[in-house]
């Protein structure tokens, strides 16, 4: 079995450990992984690298909206397959019989997505989300498909919703390698709590801005007076750029950019899926309102949507009373004509899009740190050299850079 297989169960173990420990640790997986992958240690926090003026949930991550699990199924074979699938469930009960208020936004829609007509459509998600590699994209779906139509309750048609991002540069994509107990895994193996990151799941085979990419997921939790909503995010970072950080060039000083006279790098690297949580009552209206503002996150981690990334995002709304219960159309459902919904004041929604980005910012971010060097017959990805990293960081001055304006942060 190769040492990735089950590295995304082992990280759950690796994080209850003291760091002592985990240096130790760190050291014998490079060890034993050799020029293949080379673990990253921590996440960019524990480095002393804080991104935006909003408090993290417990455990910076899309899990820390009440109810949201995730799920990765890591899929590394012989030299060449490189893949995996990635499983976000919004809550714990019966998707189909209490939908959650959702919708998509597309900013360059180069890509495979399943299930986002009906989204932007209905308003509504009835399944598990799922992410993985572009040519496995409708076998997910079909998997998907198969898990709710066992679900106890389901009546009619159902719209599984699945993401993608080509990772053909690592991976033989044209395999399809990602099979129906992989995606059944994930859905099973789902947990709340802390979410693996890098090359894990969807994020096995991914590059971005120059660099090994993969999973990475962060949360904000607003302050009381701003509603003392969760804003979780997760994504599946797979495109390019030149990497900004707390606005420091670290792409440039690498010189890893692209269009650039010295190693420049594939320009029309892409994608970029981003899923997005919070337990705030809102429309579908509001929640597309929200999505939008990942182009802000993507600008400043020096992302510009080349003409071949398809880079989307999937939100969703947790909260109760905004549930769509029964099932579509005909089949089951409330026989009131009218329905009543909560939704947040747009004048009060300034303070979600801010957490917004800031939460999609760190995760890409984190994606990037906690990514190991991938190789397969294809190539190789290296990861971002996080050493040389916090160098560059610390000479621009952007490194916790906003804790004396704004001392009351924890």
């Amino acid at each position: 079995m190769h040492p990735l297989k089950d590295r995304s169960k082992s990280f759950y173990d690796f994080v209850a450990l003291d760091m002592k420990k985990l240096s130790v640790i760190t050291i014998l997986l490079c060890f034993l992984f050799g020029s293949t992958v080379i673990a990253q240690k921590f996440r960019p926090r524990d480095r002393g690298l804080e991104i935006g003026l909003f408090n993290t949930g417990k455990w910076n991550a899309i899990t820390d909206v009440a109810g949201v699990t995730v799920g990765h199924e890591t899929v590394i074979e012989t030299d060449s397959i490189r893949t995996g699938v990635t499983v976000i469930i919004p809550h714990q009960g019966n998707l189909y019989q209490e939908k959650v208020m959702a919708a998509v936004h597309v900013t360059n829609g180069y890509g495979k997505a399943v299930g986002f007509t009906q989204i932007e459509e209905l308003g509504t998600i009835e399944t598990p989300i799922g992410l993985t590699n572009t040519l496995n994209t409708f076998s997910v779906a079909d998997d998907i498909l198969g898990y709710m139509l066992a679900v106890p309750g389901h009546q009619g048609t159902v719209n599984p919703v699945v993401g993608e991002t080509n990772d053909g540069r690592l991976n033989d994509i044209a395999g399809r390698h990602v099979q129906n107990h992989h995606t059944l895994n994930a859905i099973r193996n789902a947990k709340s709590g802390l979410v693996a990151e890098g090359s894990v799941g969807a994020g096995t085979g991914t590059r971005a801005l120059g660099f090994k990419g993969g999973i990475g997921t962060a949360s904000r939790v607003l302050p009381k007076e701003a509603g003392g909503y969760t804003v979780g995010v997760l994504v599946q970072t797979n495109f390019g750029g030149s990497l900004m950080i707390n606005g420091a060039p670290v792409g440039r000083e690498l010189k890893k950019s692209p269009f650039a006279s010295q190693i420049p790098y594939d320009e029309d690297e892409g994608s970029c899926m981003i899923v997005i949580a919070t337990d705030a009552p809102l429309s579908n209206r509001n929640l597309k309102r929200m999505a939008k503002r990942v182009d802000h996150a993507f600008g400043r981690v020096g992302a510009y949507s080349s003409n071949g990334s398809g880079d989307y995002a999937i939100i969703f709304s947790t909260h109760r009373a905004n549930r769509v219960t029964g099932g579509t159309g005909q089949f089951g459902g409330s026989n009131e004509i009218e329905v009543s919904r909560k939704d947040i004041r747009n004048r009060n929604m300034s303070a979600l899009f801010m957490a917004t980005v800031e939460a999609t910012e760190e995760a890409i971010i984190n994606s990037l740190f906690m990514a190991e060097t991938v190789s397969s017959r294809y190539g190789t990805m290296e990861a971002l050299p996080v050493d040389k990293t916090m160098q560059i960081l610390k000479k621009y001055k952007a490194l916790n850079w906003n804790k004396k304006l704004y001392p009351w942060k924890k």
